[in-house]
């Protein structure tokens, strides 16, 4: 069949991958506009029209796909099928019917839970045990499309998002071109989602992911999980602003008030709305991440500070 491929980030790139080294034909790429990347914020391609472009794809860096332009670009394609995997931004209805097939969207999570923009974080975020990838027909709602396939994924303990959205990018990839082939030899048709399990995962902000100190650990220590290694959980320490990576829960710690910080034998801990936690590595702003001892030596943490 013949496809146009909608994504950006570099998990978009695994599925483009499978697709240009399969029986179907990539005639065109869709992704987004150059952004500023790097401590020089220079306008840098995404992911996936660097790909596209190495591999002398026509691609298309629009603003909005609704756009006269685009949508004669996109007929002029003739795709049979435009699959679609963490493209960021939505599909209006006049591009929604130029493929023969439609849009077929990889998704990262078991829908209907955790429709949205991060699937991911907020799985983690809310202890979920099991996650996983779903294709489905867009349409003009948020992720509520008719599903084509899912596969499931077990969230383990440790797991951070980078983690587990590398894991499910391939698995995904893998769902994504047997949905493809389904589609051509008419063995799959997408089945109407159920209107129980509905859950949400919007967008997560810098400011989402500061971290509630006086949250139990169990929801510190996941949520700092959950927005490793984007965008960071983070917190205050004086006038400082200090980057978090994981964390442990800590059993033998002195109890500690939410935020306090104290340096023992067992490692950093931070104290939380139950028992303490034990940093891991600190990133201090404009600086590299280190481990918290290092951090701690370096800050001459007066025994008043907190974590904030």
């Amino acid at each position: 069949m013949r496809l146009v491929f909608a994504g950006t980030p570099a998990v978009a790139v695994i599925s483009l991958r499978a697709l240009l080294s399969s029986t179907h034909e990539v005639v065109g790429v869709l992704t987004r506009p150059d952004a500023p990347a790097g401590r020089g914020r220079r306008l840098t391609p995404s992911p996936v029209a660097e790909l596209a472009r190495a591999e002398g794809i026509d691609t298309l860096t629009p603003r909005r796909v609704g756009e006269a332009d685009v949508l004669s670009w996109l007929r002029a394609r003739r795709p049979d099928v435009a699959p679609v995997v963490a493209y960021g931004s939505l599909i209006p209805p006049a591009a929604l019917v130029v493929p023969r097939y439609g849009w077929v969207n990889l998704h990262f999570s078991l829908l209907p839970a955790w429709r949205g923009a991060a699937p991911v974080p907020h799985a983690i975020a809310a202890g979920d045990e099991v996650t996983g990838v779903t294709t489905f027909a867009l349409d003009a709602g948020m992720d509520t499309g008719g599903v084509y396939g899912t596969v499931a994924e077990a969230i383990r303990p440790a797991d951070t998002a980078g983690d587990l959205l590398t894991r499910l990018a391939a698995s995904g990839s893998r769902l994504l071109l047997a949905t493809l082939d389904g589609i051509q030899d008419g063995t799959v048709v997408p089945v109407p989602q159920s209107s129980e399990g509905v859950s949400h995962a919007p967008k997560v902000s810098v400011d989402d992911a500061r971290v509630d100190w006086s949250a139990p650990a169990l929801a510190v220590e996941r949520r700092v999980r959950a927005y490793t290694p984007d965008p960071g959980a983070w917190t205050t320490v004086g006038d400082h602003r200090v980057r978090l990576g994981p964390v442990l829960l800590s059993q033998d710690g002195p109890r500690l008030a939410p935020g306090r910080i104290a340096v023992t034998a067992v490692g950093v801990l931070v104290g939380t709305g139950s028992v303490p936690v034990v940093l891991g590595e600190v990133a201090p702003a404009g600086r590299r991440a280190m481990t918290a001892a290092q951090w701690a030596r370096g800050a001459r943490l007066d025994p008043a500070t907190r974590a904030q």
